[in-house]
């Protein structure tokens, strides 16, 4: 773990603090600082520029003159980009220029970007700030106890505010709140001055190895080795007709474990299900049409419906062939 010094804002020592080696000791990628902070600048570009083409100048419509005869250059209209007041050959247009950057290039270039500050020695921290009001004059004096010259980032926290208008008076000066830390402030300014509660490296506030690595018994009990009865699931009621779309019975192989997708059967109960009300509506609906339609076969008269497929029945096709068989026979009698 690196250590950075801390001091108060009368640039008395106020001891030293703790940071991550990932923050300030590693070694500064160039090439990652370099596209990242291309990508900075060229996303600050507003984009506006614009020109008129040959096609948005106003006049030109008629042609000069003849196309031949005159022993000039043949031409065709007089806001082409060779004449003077015509139209820009490869206008600029309004555009965008920002250029998307991974996540993660960006946080290694902040890192790599205080590392190589962190290594020179142009890191400042100090213990907390003691400006009541916000006074140009008290924080020069903190940049002359600190010994700093030059151009300095300072990084204040959200609610510092006397701190960043007793700052940002000040020409060399660049205040920035701790969220809007980035690798081209850094690198663009001679120094980085902290505060105890915004060096980054600290505490992240992420899970550490010793605290995100929980015992057995702490873990929750996930569904891949939980009690065979969540598996099994509930059984359907004896009260339910056999024209309701059951749900298959899945049958526990041996050597399946919970994780076999073919045991993973809700255990909530089936009467729970909205599916099931609704299957069993349908199914009463169906027996319903069904009594109708045989009581109006039994008024009259007709021979009762049967579901089952009559296989002595000539199909379609087969109908078809003998019409047009008995057709040709009845035609050649009548002949």
């Amino acid at each position: 773990m690196a250590r950075l010094a801390v001091h108060t804002p009368a640039g008395g020592d106020a001891g030293s603090i703790e940071v991550d080696d990932a923050w300030f000791a590693i070694e500064p990628n160039v090439a990652v600082m370099h596209q990242v902070v291309t990508a900075q600048l060229a996303a600050r570009r507003s984009g506006t520029q614009s020109t008129k083409t040959r096609s948005e100048v106003a006049g030109g419509g008629a042609k000069p003159w003849k196309q031949k005869g005159t022993g000039r250059a043949r031409q065709g209209s007089i806001r082409s980009p060779q004449w003077r007041g015509g139209g820009v050959a490869l206008s600029p247009k309004p555009r965008s220029y920002a250029q998307r950057t991974p996540k993660k290039m960006i946080r290694l270039a902040l890192r790599s970007a205080l590392s190589d500050r962190a290594a020179e020695s142009r890191v400042a921290v100090i213990d907390e700030w003691a400006f009541d009001a916000p006074r140009t004059r008290d924080a020069v004096a903190v940049l002359d106890a600190l010994g700093i010259e030059g151009r300095v980032l300072v990084v204040v926290a959200r609610d510092d505010v006397a701190v960043a208008r007793s700052f940002r008076n000040l020409p060399q000066a660049h205040v920035l709140q701790a969220g809007q830390l980035n690798a081209y402030d850094v690198l663009v300014n001679d120094w980085v001055l902290f505060t105890r509660a915004t060096v980054p490296g600290v505490d992240d506030g992420l899970p550490t190895r010793e605290t995100s690595q929980a015992t057995p018994a702490e873990q929750p009990q996930s569904l891949a080795v939980a009690e065979p009865e969540l598996w099994l699931g509930a059984e359907w009621e004896d009260d339910m007709t056999s024209d309701l779309p059951k749900r298959d019975k899945l049958e526990r192989d041996e050597n399946a474990g919970p994780s076999d997708p073919r045991d993973r059967v809700k255990s909530v109960s089936d009467k729970d299900d909205p599916r099931f009300a609704a299957a069993k509506a349908r199914t009463e609906r169906e027996a319903q049409l069904r009594a109708r339609a045989a009581a109006s076969d039994k008024e009259h008269g007709a021979p009762p419906r049967t579901e089952a497929k009559d296989e002595a029945a000539p199909t379609r096709r087969q109908s078809r062939r003998r019409d047009f068989s008995f057709n040709e026979t009845d035609g050649e009698d009548e002949r």
